[in-house]
């Protein structure tokens, strides 16, 4: 099973909560009538209505008929069939980068620059947190640009950093 969203906080009176997306395809992904596993386990909830309000991704399930129910479900994650996933050459559970090498190629080559702790998923876009050889935690955007190549089967995630990014905060 894979998770697709986190259920989180109600929104309004009728049981329709937020959810912080972990799907890149959210619009063919939540459609009324989908069903979706919980962990923890909670029975299945079936997708009533979705609609996006101020970039956030509202749910309503047949299951959650008001706000006190919702609230009973929050930090649920939502997960699917593994086979209803489409398989993505850029997609990547957060569970398989943690502990991945982070490098940065340079004029002397390639060097290890630190060890992915987590992936924090936001509205917006993702960031790549990672542990930076010198101690200090670096949060960055999980984007092409600068993250150009991800190399799960290799232990590795290389960095295309602008000016600044992976200095102490303190610099």
């Amino acid at each position: 099973m894979n998770v697709v969203a986190r259920i989180g906080k109600p929104h309004g009176i009728r049981g329709e909560v937020t959810v912080e997306v972990r799907t890149d395809a959210p619009d063919q992904r939540f459609v009324a009538g989908a069903g979706f596993a919980t962990l923890p386990d909670r029975g299945t909830l079936t997708l009533k209505s979705a609609r996006w309000h101020n970039s956030r991704l509202l749910l309503t399930f047949d299951e959650l008929s008001d706000r006190n129910r919702a609230e009973e479900f929050r930090n649920t994650e939502l997960l699917v069939a593994a086979d209803d996933i489409v398989d993505e050459d850029d997609a990547w559970d957060s569970d398989e980068l943690e502990g991945l090498t982070v490098e940065i190629e340079d004029a002397d080559g390639r060097r290890k620059v630190g060890e992915v702790l987590r992936v924090d998923y936001g509205v917006a876009q993702d960031l790549l947190v990672f542990r930076h050889v010198a101690g200090h935690e670096v949060l960055v955007p999980f984007v092409e640009q600068i993250v150009p190549e991800v190399d799960v089967d290799a232990g590795r995630i290389l960095l295309d950093p602008p000016g600044g990014l992976l200095d102490p905060p303190d610099a």
